[in-house]
């Protein structure tokens, strides 16, 4: 069986390394990058933490509005679809990369398989949720990862092909956070921290949250005074915010470059709570069990809500949020997003869906 699997952007690539190893061990893969990512922080560093296989192809679409990019993309991953002829295409999320590769393999009747499927914000104005929920009804197989997903697609009237295998990450932190420990020690020295000091780790990086002036001054401020060290990996659409706006941190906030994985993984590890806008990063948190706070007013993983470990908040609640998530975690922690062995499963629904 040959299985093309689409990857562009960093929850992708995080998602992919145990799965193509999954695919690799019985089947062909080609493993197509977008490009949608393509800074060494933002892509490269990945492939080298995960021990990704290079791409077999590289269509180079990065940069530009929604609509050139998808566009471009569609354009460039049917010729690869006609080209190879595979027999699945393979789609993570919600990111634009996933909706033209469901789009571009739909159109030319090769089955799309989505991984995550069945997420929803019920906010219309994320892209992210018009990519999901778009690519969900393009797709022959669906793999949400958990219950809550499965019953949003019997919502919207989709029962057949759902698969409910649990969710990659499971695979991806149970392999990663032993290699990722060691690299605490070099953290802490470039963040100035102690061993075993409180502080939060924050990531800020939707446009709803960097590109309105007024949200992201309140933010900043809020991490400017926090009563805890925030490390924060800087996103390249906040630093290109805060310096149009004029904005700057205080010593409170340990701004450093977008990091690797692995580097992530071992300042959750290390972390008191977790400060972010990130979709992944919330269900990272509650994997690891690290309190969450989310600079959202919506969020995919409701779950992780509905049990205590994460809280939503807006901009002028963020510090009552942050006092919250710092009190003792609820005493259950839900097993909510499967056990090991998940994309070995996905691999044993694609044969038997092909």
């Amino acid at each position: 069986m040959k299985i093309m699997n689409i990857v562009g952007a960093r929850p992708e690539f995080i998602q992919t390394a145990p799965v193509t190893r999954a695919i690799r061990k019985r089947h062909t893969e080609i493993l197509v990058h977008t490009g949608q990512h393509y800074d060494d922080n933002m892509s490269a560093v990945f492939f080298r933490d995960l021990g990704i296989s290079a791409p077999e192809i590289n269509i180079g679409v990065g940069g530009g509005s929604h609509a050139s990019m998808t566009g471009q993309m569609l354009m460039k991953l049917e010729q690869a679809m006609q080209e190879h002829q595979p027999d699945w295409v393979l789609v993570f999320g919600d990111t634009n990369s996933t909706i033209a590769a469901a789009l571009a393999a739909a159109k030319i009747h090769i089955p799309v398989a989505h991984i995550e499927a069945g997420l929803r914000s019920y906010d219309r104005k994320m892209p992210e949720e018009i990519n999901r929920v778009m690519t969900d009804h393009l797709s022959s197989i669906l793999f949400p990862p958990t219950q809550v997903a499965v019953d949003n697609l019997k919502k919207e009237g989709i029962t057949q092909g759902v698969h409910l295998v649990g969710d990659v990450r499971v695979d991806v932190v149970l392999d990663t956070v032993p290699r990722a420990k060691p690299r605490q020690t070099n953290l802490f020295a470039q963040t100035g921290l102690k061993s075993g000091e409180p502080f939060a780790l924050a990531t800020i990086h939707r446009a709803s949250n960097t590109d309105d002036q007024v949200r992201l001054l309140a933010i900043v401020d809020a991490f400017n005074t926090l009563d805890l060290p925030v490390v924060l990996p800087v996103h390249p659409r906040l630093r290109k915010m805060m310096d149009e706006f004029g904005l700057s941190f205080s010593g409170n906030v340990r701004a450093i470059e977008p990091i690797g994985f692995l580097d992530m993984v071992a300042l959750l590890d290390a972390c008191t709570i977790v400060i972010t806008d990130s979709g992944g990063l919330q269900k990272e948190a509650y994997m690891m069990k690290r309190p969450g706070v989310t600079v959202r007013d919506t969020t995919e993983w409701v779950e992780t809500v509905t049990s205590g470990w994460n809280r939503l908040t807006e901009p002028g609640a963020f510090k009552a949020a942050v006092a919250e998530a710092l009190r003792p975690p609820p005493a259950e922690h839900p097993d909510f997003y499967g056990a090991p062995g998940v994309c070995d499963r996905i691999v044993d629904a694609l044969e038997v869906g092909k």
